[in-house]
């Protein structure tokens, strides 16, 4: 990316400098107290923080491997037992992975990628390198099972496992209960932004690790440089039928590509421009590269605050900071994130009272999954989720909330919109997609004027929508047609 848009006044601080420390006082959780251990490196465990730069875990590790004076392994892997396991989601990984090899190269590191291609395949892979490791490093990360996994993984090894949270601008302990509302997040985020945002010179670890101590491990190691993702994919035992985008890619440069476009053209007018769905550079649409921290959350902001306008950069602040840390915030603070009951006490109320009510029209799982309801823009914003892996925001809450009239039930409403999004989106079970669908149901809202099926939930008019914006070019772009239309092929 062009130099100006990675624009910063201060100088970075150094990784053993005290704002590093005290930073990592507040990102580190360790797993298990257990004394330390003898071992021949320090192991991070990549896991939801994809990426070199800006990697809390990284830092962390990097001077623990410093402090035990052992080199350090970087381990990333991919398996197939995920929820929705994927071509689409596949693909994107491991074009992050690839470039990420190579950058290590570049920086001095030793980051190796392991491929389990059937749900049979060796299964104790990290287990066996951790064998070897006085401490395990690993990626906080609420949700898409990363979580579960750590947990689980924290009890069977011998040696100490820490926690450490990238994926947000700020350290998910400066908000340690659940938070409800944006305005409650919203001051104490843009206030301590500034240090938030402060830069960090990273470097490699100043022991490297011997490839004869790499040989010792027994792993399949993938070869990288040679890597035909299309053919390793074949292999793979996923879901084939959800087929890779063609164009978006995964990793760190196709990301501040999309970066410098937004900020060429785009976020100059986000305020306005980001409310038309046919506009397709008015948001950042950066959301998939995020989801795999590909690319740092803080590394957006400060090309944001150097180019935007106050307006623009007002309302994306607000999305990107605000509403992205209190979807982080919610979902590592309830672990109920994924069931309709997280939403508050009003909304639940609201839902028994109006559970019977008639349905104008319902429709099956297929008819919505194929984008064949009697809705052309509805039809048209399922179309882009399953082609482009990604819905622009303006129709996803129109999309989210229609579902909740054309289903009997609300949990079904719910559950058919999280399968929606899982399988189909690049950034599925990410705590954005979980928080955005519970916002349909009432969650970080308030109770409207009753009505019948919305109860006091916020209601949409997919027809008040036709006012609002160009939905004939958005249905024109991803080719939304009514119930008679062709079914489209998955």
């Amino acid at each position: 990316m062009a130099s100006s848009v990675l624009w910063h006044e201060r100088m970075p601080h150094a990784l053993d400098s005290d704002f590093v420390r005290e930073q990592l006082e507040l990102r580190a959780v360790p797993l298990a107290k257990r004394a330390p251990t003898r071992g021949d490196y320090v192991l991070y465990w990549m896991a939801s923080t994809q990426r070199f730069e800006e990697n809390w875990a990284l830092r962390f590790a990097t001077l623990e491997a410093d402090r035990l004076g052992l080199p350090l392994l970087i381990h990333h892997g991919l398996d197939p037992s995920y929820p929705y396991a994927s071509d689409r989601v596949h693909t994107f990984v491991l074009q992050g992975a690839r470039e990420l090899g190579a950058r290590a190269r570049e920086l001095g590191l030793t980051y190796r990628f392991a491929l389990r291609r059937a749900r049979d395949d060796d299964r104790r892979v990290v287990d066996r390198i951790a064998s070897r490791a006085a401490l395990v490093v690993t990626d906080l990360f609420p949700t898409a099972g990363v979580l579960e996994r750590t947990l689980r993984f924290a009890d069977r090894v011998a040696c100490r496992v820490v926690m450490v949270d990238s994926v947000g601008i700020a350290p998910a302990a400066e908000f340690p209960r659940e938070m409800s509302a944006a305005f409650q997040m919203r001051a104490r985020l843009l206030k301590g932004l500034d240090t938030f945002l402060e830069e960090v010179a990273d470097r490699a670890p100043r022991r490297a690790l011997r490839e004869s101590e790499l040989a010792s491990l027994d792993v399949e190691w993938l070869d990288l440089e040679r890597l035909d993702i299309a053919r390793e994919i074949a292999r793979c035992e996923i879901d084939h039928t959800v087929r890779p985008v063609t164009d978006v890619a995964g990793g760190l440069q196709p990301a501040r590509a999309r970066l410098e476009e937004f900020v060429a053209d785009g976020l100059d007018a986000y305020d306005e421009r980001r409310r038309e769905p046919s506009d397709e550079g008015g948001s950042s649409r950066l959301s998939r590269w995020l989801h795999f921290g590909m690319i740092a959350s803080a590394e957006v902001v400060r090309a944001a605050r150097a180019h935007a306008p106050p307006p623009a950069l007002e309302s994306f602040l607000n999305e990107i900071v605000v509403w992205r840390e209190l979807s982080l915030n919610f979902c590592l603070r309830r672990t109920d994130y994924a069931k309709l009951r997280a939403t508050p006490d009003w909304a639940q109320r609201s839902m028994a009272t109006h559970k019977d009510d008639e349905r104008a029209v319902t429709y099956s799982l297929e008819e919505l999954e194929t984008g064949t309801t009697g809705s052309d823009l509805w039809n048209a914003s399922q179309r882009e989720l399953v082609q482009s892996g990604t819905m622009h925001n303006a129709v996803r809450q129109l999309w989210g909330k229609s579902v909740i009239l054309w289903k009997r039930r609300y949990g079904d409403a719910f559950r058919t919109l999280l399968y929606l999004n899982d399988k189909y989106a690049i950034d599925g079970r990410d705590p954005s997609g979980f928080a955005g669908i519970q916002w349909c149901f009432g969650k970080f809202d308030r109770p409207f004027p009753e009505r019948p099926v919305w109860g006091t939930i916020r209601p949409m008019s997919l027809e008040r929508a036709r006012s609002k914006y160009d939905t004939r070019s958005y249905i024109e772009r991803w080719g939304g047609a009514g119930r008679s239309s062709a079914q489209l092929e998955l």
